[in-house]
């Protein structure tokens, strides 16, 4: 379609418009994502094999303190007068061989079957040699513990790699006649051209430490059957590969697991439209209503809206809880005893009774704590869309609505855009509301969920509850790719991300 005729449309058919063609140009977005995938792939391809043939070049073209490095590590540096940079290297070499020795090997050596021996097996005591019973293995620690030594290893390995180079940097130097640095000189570049290495490291660090090995050990439990019938008390656990992937996904008479995957990823996705979306339109409306020229205390209305995030979530969602409560709640005691307006008493937070009535009314409760929140972010941002375009769009016959969906709307969504992917996101992931609301309800066509329940608090429940740690960590790493699938896709076709110089 012609610019022009786009022009000419409505707000309905531009909707439409723009709602079909989305979903035309969904499998190409597809395909360029999987392609950007594989470009990555193929870069990292590149470099491992570029760093592997540098790697033989150095040792090639170096010379014996070079070579030497690549078995005692700081020689070449030592070698050159960088003693305190070639002990350094050493002592990393020495702590790391005494690691493995100590400790590292009894894990490492039994991380591909996650232990075989029994708690109570009777066997020889190495020490005594007498035969007692064994305190077995632990399939637990020897997975954390083999992830542990596993980064620790590959930190080995970067600064393994740091050493051959800077030994053959330091002979090129000296084959050159350049002056060679010395250890503080190197070091006072940390405070100068290299700060933000320094300020990064310790972030870095902690990082590494508390989110990317946790991340690393709760993903490889989804390809373990550490589940409530093996744990770390009991029996021993084993790999099983895609096993509990493929129960999530296989539709058999046995199970209805898959089913209750299927059903409850529909239903997060439906939730997570309904509750990004009505939070962030109502509450552009009532931001709107507020900055409106001619109404009065406006501070007021704002201090009564920041008033209302100030209130703690949970005690906001237990009080609704206990409102709609089907048997003595307030909503129903006044809308069946006072009002008259419905017969009897509705289960309007019971997913086994009434599905739909659940979903809805956790929607309109998650309105309820969400809109004074889209109310403070909108409201700064209204204040800065210039008031020339409101009044040239009056001048031109533009009423209240045109220049809503004209003006308004495209300039908070241009944006705003990130913080809609966020909020998306963080919706996929509510479970205080649903939980907090709903509590732990199972149908008895579900696999341990209820139907109103999301992924995280099916998660949550797998967890907890039903002990299934591999099938959660499976649902957890499914959760991650719908997340950053739908958020790379979204953000990379709004203008936000393909016109950041300017909003037109």
């Amino acid at each position: 379609m012609k610019y022009i005729d786009y022009v000419q449309l409505n707000i309905f058919q531009r909707f439409w418009y723009k709602f079909k063609h989305f979903f035309i140009a969904l499998p190409g977005n597809f395909l360029k994502f999987f392609k950007i995938i594989g470009r990555f792939f193929k870069r990292v391809g590149l470099g491992i094999g570029k760093g592997v043939t540098s790697f033989v070049t150095r040792f090639i073209k170096g010379d014996w303190a070079t070579k030497l490095s690549y078995v005692i590590m700081g020689t070449g540096n030592i070698a050159r007068g960088q003693i305190i940079k070639g002990l350094i290297f050493l002592a990393t070499e020495a702590f790391y061989i005494l690691f493995m020795i100590s400790f590292g090997w009894t894990y490492l050596s039994k991380f591909g079957t996650l232990g075989t021996v029994v708690p109570g097996t009777r066997g020889i005591d190495p020490e005594t040699g007498r035969r007692v019973k064994l305190p077995g293995d632990n399939s637990m620690l020897i997975l954390l513990y083999g992830v542990m030594v596993i980064v620790v290893t590959v930190l080995f390995c970067i600064i393994y790699i740091a050493n051959t180079k800077s030994a053959y940097k330091t002979q090129q130097k000296a084959a050159a006649g350049e002056k060679i640095e010395k250890f503080g000189d190197e070091m006072k570049q940390f405070l100068d051209s290299k700060f933000h290495v320094t300020l990064l490291a310790f972030p870095t660090l902690t990082i590494s430490i508390f989110t990317i090995l946790p991340l690393i050990f709760m993903i490889l439990i989804a390809f373990t059957n550490f589940d409530s019938n093996h744990n770390e008390l009991a029996n021993l656990f084993t790999w099983v590969g895609f096993d509990t992937f493929g129960e999530v996904f296989a539709v058999t008479s046995k199970s209805s697991m898959s089913k209750t995957f299927l059903e409850l990823t529909r239903w997060t996705l439906i939730w997570a439209v309904f509750a990004t979306v009505l939070n962030y339109i109502l509450g552009m409306v009532v931001a709107l209503m507020i900055n409106k020229k001619g109404i009065k205390f406006k501070a007021l209305w704002r201090t009564l809206f920041v008033i209302t995030i100030a209130v703690p979530q949970f005690v906001s969602l237990l009080l609704m809880s206990q409102m709609l409560n089907e048997y003595d709640g307030a909503i129903n005691t006044l809308l069946c005893d006072v009002l008259h307006i419905i017969p009897e008493h509705q289960a309007f937070l019971d997913s086994n009774l009434n599905p739909l009535m659940s979903k809805i009314t956790v929607i309109v409760v998650n309105c309820w704590v969400g809109i004074p929140y889209t109310i403070l972010i909108t409201s700064g941002i209204l204040m800065n869309i210039p008031a020339d375009l409101y009044e040239s769009a009056t001048i031109d016959g533009a009423g209240p609505v045109k220049s809503f969906f004209k003006i308004t709307l495209p300039y908070m969504l241009f944006v705003t855009t990130p913080y809609l992917i966020t909020s998306f996101v963080g919706n996929i992931n509510n479970f205080n509301v649903i939980y907090l609301l709903i509590g732990e309800q199972t149908a008895s066509d579900l696999y341990k969920a209820g139907h109103t329940d999301l992924l995280v608090t099916w998660l949550f429940r797998l967890t907890m509850t039903e002990k299934d740690y591999n099938l959660a960590a499976a649902i957890g790493i499914l959760v991650f790719i719908v997340c950053a699938t739908v958020s790379l896709l979204t953000f990379n076709l709004t203008k936000s991300a393909k016109n950041e110089e300017e909003f037109s």
